[in-house]
């Protein structure tokens, strides 16, 4: 028996077309791809279907489909989705907290597209690992300045959700006669 591990994420990085080389959309001398079935009308059965065909071979097809939503593409089908399809995950796009990408921008500094609530991750991350805010303004191409400024921020949410936690009696309970019963514990989050 055989056992494979999954390979790591290989995120886009900013700028990076290079991928569409690997696409099964492509035309090529063996291969000739009509562009045109990839853009068809909502009622065109049989080119969505070929399209999604297409799409369901290719080895780009998550990278294809995180392009489209991180620029904003609304036309076409890509990534193995229709506009129709796509259009729940553009408006989702901005909440998305992948780990991967915030490991990768924090640990290896690739420049990859980062949601809001990503680059929140990684202030987060650098903070609690001690990076200096050279380090953060560089892996979030930003100004020094402004990684102060949100180191600022970064510590102050800190000290408010520290502000914010109820005070809890760690004492043992006296009616078990000193042994802890399952009352005296909190619940799981």
């Amino acid at each position: 028996m055989t056992t494979t591990t999954p390979r790591p994420a290989r995120h886009r990085s900013l700028g990076d077309h290079t991928w569409q080389a690997d696409a099964v959309c492509q035309s090529t001398e063996y291969n000739p791809v009509d562009p045109e079935i990839f853009f068809p009308d909502p009622d065109e059965i049989d080119k969505i279907t070929a399209a999604k065909a297409l799409c369901r071979q290719c080895p780009v097809r998550r990278t294809c489909l995180d392009a489209a939503l991180e620029g904003n593409d609304a036309h076409g089908i890509r990534g193995g989705l229709t506009e129709e399809e796509r259009g729940p995950l553009h408006t989702k796009i901005v909440h998305r907290l992948d780990y991967s990408r915030v490991n990768d921008t924090v640990a290896a500094g690739r420049d990859i597209h980062l949601t809001t609530v990503e680059r929140t991750a990684v202030v987060h991350a650098a903070y609690s690992h001690g990076l200096t805010t050279q380090r953060l303004a560089w892996l979030l191409k930003v100004t020094e300045e402004h990684a102060k400024k949100l180191y600022r921020e970064h510590r102050h949410a800190l000290g408010h959700r520290d502000l914010n936690q109820p005070e809890t009696d760690n004492t043992p309970s006296e009616a078990g006669g000193g042994h802890l019963g399952r009352d005296d514990f909190g619940t799981a989050a």
